[in-house]
């Protein structure tokens, strides 16, 4: 695997001469304050080897990347339950419309849109108080890792409270059709701290390697979930996994993937690897200009897809 790590720093050094393109998310203020300029890639095989390239060490906001943790974790609590509040189809529609939520009566189209994660919070914070289900989230995050080093960046979290004016408005709607049942600032509360959840890329690819091991993983041996779990999982991310822009990506790119608007990609390679990419400079979908760029080219030279 040694040609692995010559491969990511080959497309790594291949892709700099782009860097500054894209925007970073200014919509956030504390993210709109991060270098467009930084760029990082990790690998973690399932034979636990890790590769970087670039900024792979830096931590940086992996915002709606939560998203996968806490539907995993939802999925622990709760079972296929979820599924009774929570859609399983894309979107099509920006991560934050409330348009298609109301012609849908309130019951968010995937987990992954912003909607569908307050609901999957909601569920979460069940039998808790905001800071317990908050502990508990990042406990779980960094039990995937391997690393206790992982924290929530209160700025971020403090940041998306004082400007997440659509997302209270998503959850106040979803309340009057009982999709979530506690208070929308109480919930908002623990979706914005776990979106300000802060990794590496680095962390990041070693926490999500048991999506590329049938729900194992391989380097400690625990079960994290069932292999038809993480299956399902994979799926959610093949269709759901950058918003609008997911069809898109799955062209491109062909491995499941979960964006977030800190500039952050995290993609599975079945039985291989995971992959973890930063640029801040992001699309006109909100996914990673040079970090999907990045996923393109590797999947390309290491023949990675799930479509063979």
């Amino acid at each position: 695997m040694s040609d692995l790590g010559q491969l990511i720093g080959e497309v790594h050094a291949e892709l700099s001469v782009r860097l500054g393109e894209g925007q970073v998310a200014n919509y956030i203020p504390e993210l709109a304050k991060v270098p467009v300029e930084r760029f990082g890639i990790a690998v973690a095989t399932v034979g636990g080897e890790v590769f970087t390239a670039g900024d792979a060490l830096e931590p940086f906001s992996i915002q709606s990347i939560s998203k996968l943790f806490t539907l995993t974790l939802a999925l622990g609590k709760v079972g296929d339950g979820l599924w009774s509040r929570v859609g399983r189809e894309p979107s099509g529609n920006r991560f934050n419309s409330i348009v298609q939520l109301e012609y849908e009566q309130g019951r968010p189209r995937n987990p992954f849109v912003n909607a569908g994660a307050i609901a999957v919070t909601d569920l979460i914070l069940a039998g808790y108080r905001p800071k317990e289900a908050i502990g508990d989230i990042v406990r779980f995050v960094r039990f995937l890792a391997g690393d206790e080093a992982i924290v929530i960046d209160a700025d971020v979290a403090r940041s998306e409270r004082d400007t997440g004016f659509r997302n209270f408005a998503l959850a106040q709607f979803m309340r009057s059709f009982n999709v979530i049942t506690h208070p929308a600032d109480e919930v908002l509360g623990v979706y914005f701290h776990h979106c300000a959840i802060a990794m590496n890329c680095a962390q990041l690819a070693r926490a999500a390697l048991f999506l590329a091991a049938k729900g194992q993983n391989p380097v400690t041996g625990h079960s994290v979930v069932s292999a038809a779990r993480a299956r399902r999982i994979n799926s959610l991310m093949m269709m759901c996994g950058h918003y609008d822009g997911s069809g898109d990506f799955a062209f491109r790119v062909g491995l499941p993937g979960k964006s977030g608007v800190g500039g952050g990609i995290v993609a599975v390679v079945p039985g291989v690897c995971t992959v973890a990419v930063w640029s801040p400079g992001l699309d006109a979908n909100g996914n990673s200009l040079i970090g999907t760029a990045a996923l393109e080219l590797l999947a390309q030279r290491a023949n990675w897809s799930v479509f063979e």
